[in-house]
């Protein structure tokens, strides 16, 4: 095998036929059954992968050879045989991650356990529907990748999560990017030459909370983000729930308010319109034109703009007009939280996002 990235992006039509195409697709099972459930041994690999003892050892010990799984030794038993226990090498594979924001790119590797084994961020980009913007992002990431440290045949994908509507499927986003005849996820691999999984930073985030959190052991989980946007990531019964085009979680743009504010998908009235981090910044300057004291008031004649994060650290810093703002939306997103716990009887409600900073100040409400 000449790389891991090879190795895991063989079609079934290709090279290998017989015996040595059963083979790779039993390595890559191995491989995916140590992933997720860690360290094991050979007996329990053929119980779960319903494969003979002679092949597994077989397999199990080509992977030894090319440095991908470890032979750990004994393991501890009651009595009889001590079986030797394998798991993967974590500098066997690496995974690559990049999170496009509206206001922010941020750029990981890391391991089979999880452990960030590099992490840039960068500050200064601004997510516009541009030639340009996408020049940078694909820019970025190779940059990236190639600055890493990592060698390149040991990054197994890529993965990108973007804000807006994102079909992980088509990997298409329809918000972004959408006048080429190539998905976004095309165009990353084409660039980029690594396999790309396109998601929705939310649902990407629900993930994340769903599998290494403290919710993991929950099988009906709502994740809600409140970012500078506001959306909804959904867990039914252990699955992550995308909908027909790959569009659930857009609760944002569901018309809760009687107001003439228009959203950024075109309607009046809808969540984001009230409670998201760009109406609590616009909520914040309007109040400052008409004269309310803040502490943020030198920062806005200097600048013209306010961040939500600059709102969140000074209602910290007792400023009473930041700490009404959040409170205000704190009110309103719980009665749309309210309606999804009715809908869909949740076990656990996680927030996060920019908002989620504020602790006590948007949760009490």
């Amino acid at each position: 095998m000449t790389s891991l990235t090879e190795f895991f992006n063989k079609h079934e039509d290709e090279t290998l036929k017989g015996i040595s195409h059963k083979n790779s697709l039993i390595k890559r099972n191995i491989i995916a059954h140590m992933a997720i459930n860690g360290e094991c041994t050979l007996s329990e690999l053929t119980k779960e992968l319903h494969i003979s003892v002679p092949t597994i050892t077989k397999l199990v010990q080509e992977l030894v050879d090319e440095n991908i799984v470890s032979d750990l030794g004994k393991v501890e038993t009651p009595g009889g045989r001590r079986p030797n226990v394998f798991g993967l090498a974590n500098s066997a594979i690496y995974f690559a991650g990049v999170n496009v924001g509206r206001d922010n790119m941020r750029f990981l590797i890391t391991d089979l356990q999880n452990n960030i084994i590099k992490e840039e961020n960068d500050f200064t980009f601004e997510l516009q529907d541009r030639p340009q913007c996408m020049e940078r992002i694909c820019t970025s990431i190779e940059e990236f990748i190639a600055n890493c440290g990592i060698d390149r045949g040991k990054i197994l994908g890529l993965g990108v999560c973007m804000t807006g509507r994102v079909n992980p499927e088509t990997g298409r986003s329809y918000k972004y990017f959408t006048s080429s005849e190539q998905s976004l996820r095309d165009l990353l691999e084409e660039r980029v030459g690594i396999r790309v999984l396109l998601e929705n930073d939310t649902r990407a985030r629900c993930y994340a909370e769903y599998t290494c959190g403290k919710s993991k052991d929950d099988r009906n989980v709502l994740y809600l983000h409140m970012g500078r946007g506001v959306a909804i990531g959904i867990v039914v019964d252990g699955q992550l729930y995308r909908g027909k085009s790959g569009f659930a979680g857009e609760f944002g743009h569901i018309p809760f308010f009687d107001n003439e504010i228009i959203c950024s998908c075109g309607k009046k009235g809808c969540l984001e319109t009230e409670v998201s981090g760009i109406a609590i910044e616009d909520k914040m300057c309007r109040m400052i034109e008409k004269g309310v004291n803040t502490i943020l008031r030198e920062q806005y004649d200097q600048q013209k703009t306010i961040h939500i994060d600059d709102i969140i650290a000074a209602a910290k810093n007792d400023d009473n007009l930041s700490i009404e703002l959040i409170e205000e939306a704190g009110e309103k997103v719980g009665k749309a939280v309210a309606f999804l716990i009715n809908t869909f009887n949740p076990e656990t409600v996680i927030v996060g996002g920019n908002l989620a900073a504020a602790g006590d100040y948007i949760m009490l409400p």
